[in-house]
């Protein structure tokens, strides 16, 4: 089954329904701007009960490269995803954690990839809009993913993805994994049990 990701994680109970889901990974939100973020302490009780083998992912924008190591130390985090303006170097200085997202206006957007090839593991397409750096709930034009797979790096697909358009987004993408936040939640920082099971049915359909 293709691997997902559910993103904005602030409680065990969502992190366990996630898993039971079959989600490959989990992420954090360290930016403190965001309605889901999460404290690294709180963060770190989460994956210390949580079963092994469930890739854990902290999401930082811009921050110092010393307080991501702490963090990232701190917590044991498996994955670093990226969604700032960092430079190839600073995602190189982390690898093999590094996941870089890219914000997708047009097809300039991509042409960014180019930069950090060898730089991180995977490239995350989330959909561009001015106010907001992630979470937006809102998808973008899937053909330039598919143009973005032409840079050879892994595609995680994000952005408005839920239980309702996955399906069409696998299609039509055929990504490496799927990054899936605000659709499935209640509010911010609260999963749904049924929109996840809705997800991963309309995946398992796909099989």
């Amino acid at each position: 089954m293709l691997r997902f990701k559910i993103c904005g994680i602030v409680s065990l109970e969502d992190a366990l329904l996630a898993i039971d889901a079959g989600a490959y990974a989990i992420g954090f939100i360290f930016v403190k701007k965001s309605p889901r973020y999460i404290h690294p302490e709180s963060a770190k009780k989460i994956i210390c009960s949580i079963p092994p083998f469930v890739q854990t992912v902290g999401v930082f924008l811009d921050e110092d490269p010393t307080t991501v190591k702490e963090i990232c130390d701190f917590c044991g985090l498996d994955m670093i995803q990226f969604h700032g303006n960092e430079s190839p170097e600073i995602c190189r200085s982390f690898m093999p954690k590094s996941i870089k997202a890219i914000r997708v206006k047009d097809k300039q957007s991509i042409e960014k990839i180019a930069f950090y090839k060898g730089c991180v593991r995977a490239i995350l397409l989330d959909t561009y809009k001015k106010e907001k750096a992630g979470g937006t709930g809102e998808s973008f034009d899937w053909a330039l993913a598919v143009e973005a797979k032409k840079f050879g790096l892994p595609i995680i697909l994000s952005g408005g993805i839920g239980p309702d358009n996955i399906r069409d987004a696998v299609s039509i993408v055929k990504p490496f994994a799927v990054d899936v936040n605000s659709k499935v939640e209640i509010r911010p920082g609260k999963k749904s049990a049924e929109l996840i099971k809705r997800l991963r049915d309309a995946l398992n359909s796909l099989y």
